[in-house]
């Protein structure tokens, strides 16, 4: 057995290992998690802050950073997914047979990498960078941590609704950390250098 045979086997068995932990409630938690559209609220709370912790301008530059990062991820996402043609847990009949568990429709055939994972993971590195480069009165650890207590969740329900293994996720997360602190060193190099007119 190859080494990358050896990492898909591991990788299935740790999959179906995690879909298997349930108990009844943290199914639709699972899912609520999996759903795009319910962040809109913390997308809009985040948006409000950013504009109440520095000027308007500053934020501007933190908020095209976050928009080129989640950009940069969606769409190295579905380019790598096309590339590589994994078939997600959902479509892989070896997966079912062995008890994965799906909770929502199946979706697009390929799942490598996550997008969900890439963009919480990119959005939480460079909104954390943004904010401490925008906004020297606070250090915000906090914040940094909860956002990445967010990014692990929602990158986690993935596994759990059956719509990726827990290697999609992870690379996922990585790649969208990498983008994130990049896209969130571009915003701190601009707001240093044009300081005079921020």
């Amino acid at each position: 057995m190859n080494l990358l045979n050896l990492l898909d086997s591991l990788d299935r068995e740790a999959t179906l290992a995690l879909n298997s932990l349930h108990v009844p409630f943290t199914d639709a938690l699972w899912m609520l998690f999996s759903y795009k559209k319910v962040w809109i609220p913390l997308y809009l709370v985040l948006l409000v802050l950013l504009f109440t912790r520095m000027s308007w301008k500053k934020a501007l530059v933190v908020l095209g950073s976050v928009l080129l990062a989640i950009l940069a991820c969606d769409q190295g996402a579905n380019l790598v997914k096309a590339a590589v043609c994994r078939l997600r847990p959902c479509w892989d009949s070896n997966m079912l047979s062995g008890g994965l568990r799906v909770l929502e429709g199946k979706g697009s055939f390929y799942g490598f990498f996550s997008g969900h994972a890439s963009n919480a993971f990119g959005v939480a590195a460079c909104l954390g960078a943004g904010f401490r480069s925008g906004d020297k009165s606070r250090s915000y650890k906090g914040f940094s941590a909860g956002m990445y207590v967010w990014a692990s969740l929602v990158g986690l329900s993935r596994v759990f609704v059956g719509k990726h293994f827990l290697g999609d996720v992870l690379t996922g997360a990585a790649v969208g950390l990498l983008i994130g602190w990049l896209f969130g060193r571009l915003a701190r190099w601009a707001i240093e250098k044009y300081s005079l007119y921020l």
